[in-house]
């Protein structure tokens, strides 16, 4: 064989490795680029008319063969170019050769066939996914055999040991990623915070229950039936609610919901005469809801019903408070205030630091409002939360240390709690996890 021949072959030889390297490049970029893509992204550009987004959604589904098929390829193409590498090189320095095929192949598919592709994908991993996305779904189809087989064996193996592959994520793991998704949504506006606490507190309506969030008894505005219709009128008009329970002597026995609406209709049909008004025949029918209904179901239960207003009551069937679909919404957005609202929160923030806080705020109002991390597992108000960690009854004057918080008792009536000073960690010397009494 004469110098001539030599050099064409070993020139179609390097051209050939050149191809195999740039087709390795190309799986590599496209396992990254696929795998790295925004699902969501994919899923609104799809839901907009994009076949090539409808493409990377579906060989995201069937990841396990879209794997095999660029393992397979970019391995087929790797050992080629390397074996024809080391040909090459054995012509030329002769078992020497090996050596450098190995090093160069080494470098080369590393350099210009891994890193460099995949280091170009990341950074444009949702238009590397569309443009290559047509030519996978080929090359998926064509490998589907053997990526089929190779399936079958790796399953195999994993059950000898007992190990079972799950193909598809739970529940949990689903809402996982969905609140690292919303973690990762920052920035230095402070919409962008607000979007984070809205879409958090959407994902935890299931886990809330409706006693955390119920307006209750001892605040409810109530009217008994018995009294005279013209000092029920004077209640409903002064009341800053549109929805007023009704009882025949004990609180306990709700006979109806009053809507004020109601009691203008009625006025105005007996021409302004109070006195015939009974307000026992104008009163919707109560809606009684368990304190231990998930707000995702109480949400879903007020849109079926066409309602915003229930009662709740404990397993016993005594009432415990109300909640509206207003108490529900400012779990979501925060407090909405309109005209008739009464604009106090129950904390008050003082020079010091600290906060005069009363009772009956709930352990969610300060952590939503205030960013405090108190556990609200076995409470619902600050209060509750004192009397579970103390195992006691305080009396004013003590001073309580819970969770880093420094909790003193400035007001207690009767039993109940019903105002402390608050400080937060920020402004507390560092103290032992267990409680303490001063």
């Amino acid at each position: 064989m004469d110098v001539q021949s030599i050099n064409l072959e070993w020139i179609l030889a390097g051209a050939a490795i050149i191809v195999l390297l740039v087709l390795s490049a190309f799986f590599s970029g496209s396992e990254t680029a696929l795998t790295a893509s925004s699902r969501a992204r994919m899923h609104e550009l799809a839901r907009q008319g994009s076949h090539r987004a409808g493409l990377v959604l579906k060989l995201n589904e069937q990841r396990e063969r879209l794997i095999g098929a660029i393992l397979l390829g970019n391995n087929l193409v790797n050992i080629l170019a390397s074996a024809l590498a080391t040909s090459v090189l054995l012509a030329i320095f002769g078992d020497a050769g090996v050596a450098y095929a190995t090093l160069v192949m080494t470098m080369l598919v590393l350099i210009f066939a891994e890193v460099l592709p995949k280091t170009f994908a990341l950074n444009r991993a949702d238009r590397f996914a569309l443009g290559v996305a047509p030519l996978m779904r080929v090359i998926v189809w064509l490998f589907a055999p053997v990526t089929t087989a190779v399936d079958f064996i790796v399953r195999a193996t994993f059950g000898l040991f007992g190990v079972k592959l799950a193909r598809k994520l739970g529940r949990e793991e689903r809402e996982e990623a969905l609140r690292g998704a919303i973690e990762l949504h920052k920035g230095e506006e402070p919409e962008i915070e607000q979007e984070r606490q809205m879409l958090r507190s959407i994902l935890d309506l299931d886990d809330v229950e409706v006693s955390e969030v119920m307006t209750h008894r001892r605040e409810v505005t109530m009217i008994d039936v018995g009294l005279p219709s013209s000092e029920i009128v004077d209640l409903v008009l002064s009341s800053p609610f549109t929805r007023i329970p009704l009882h025949p002597d004990d609180p306990d026995n709700i006979i109806g919901v009053l809507h004020a609406k109601a009691v203008l209709r009625e006025m105005r049909s007996l021409e302004g005469n109070i006195n015939g008004l009974d307000v026992t025949t104008i009163a919707a029918k109560p809606w009684f809801i368990p304190d231990t209904t998930s707000l995702l179901d109480q949400l879903q239960a007020f849109r079926e019903r066409r309602e915003h207003f229930a009662i709740v009551v404990d397993e016993y069937g005594a009432l415990q408070g109300i909640v509206t679909l207003e108490d529900i919404l400012e779990e979501i957005v925060g407090d909405i205030d309109d005209e008739h609202d009464i604009s106090v929160r129950g904390v008050r923030p003082q020079p010091d630091g600290s906060y005069i806080v009363e009772g009956t705020v709930t352990l969610r109002e300060v952590e939503r409002n205030l960013g405090w991390a108190l556990p609200d597992d076995d409470a619902t108000t600050i209060a509750g939360l004192v009397l579970h960690e103390a195992r006691r009854i305080p009396d004013p004057g003590q001073v309580f240390i819970f969770h880093g918080f420094r909790f003193e008792i400035l007001r207690r009536q009767r039993n109940q709690i019903t105002v402390l000073r608050v400080t937060p960690p920020a402004n507390e010397e560092p103290s032992q996890a267990a409680a303490t009494i001063a």
